[in-house]
């Protein structure tokens, strides 16, 4: 029986741009890198309840793709996380949006894989 998810991956081509955008734009803590050409992984939260998420370069056995999954990162502060990452000048997918739950917008990493910035709203 499945208990938990132990990581999510997303498939990167290079390491180095690919932890510039998560460490110095989305603000990502490395946890653990098994090597830093090939694979990284950053806690979400606290841990083990928050998850955990990697970047892996492998081109030989998986590629990136925007078709591919995406992965919710939940913030704080939406508005401020929104207006930062523009100031970063990255990319929007899709501009933010309120839904009747939360609110979200989607963001590409260096290789076109959806990142999607979520909040959700007070029940």
């Amino acid at each position: 029986m499945i208990k938990e998810i132990s990581f999510t991956v997303y498939a990167v081509t290079d390491m180095k741009k690919s932890k510039a955008f998560y460490e110095d734009v989305l603000g990502l803590v490395p946890s653990t890198e098994f090597n830093s050409d090939s694979w990284t992984e950053y806690n979400i939260g606290d841990g083990a309840a928050g998850g955990t998420f990697a970047i892996g370069c492998s081109p030989e056995n998986w590629k990136p793709s925007e078709d591919g999954a995406s992965i919710a990162f939940e913030v704080d502060d939406f508005d401020k996380t929104i207006a930062d990452l523009k100031a970063k000048n990255v990319t929007f997918k899709m501009e933010p949006g309120s839904f009747p739950t939360c609110s979200m917008a989607v963001v590409k990493d260096p290789d076109n894989n959806n990142v999607l910035i979520h909040k959700r709203k007070a029940k």
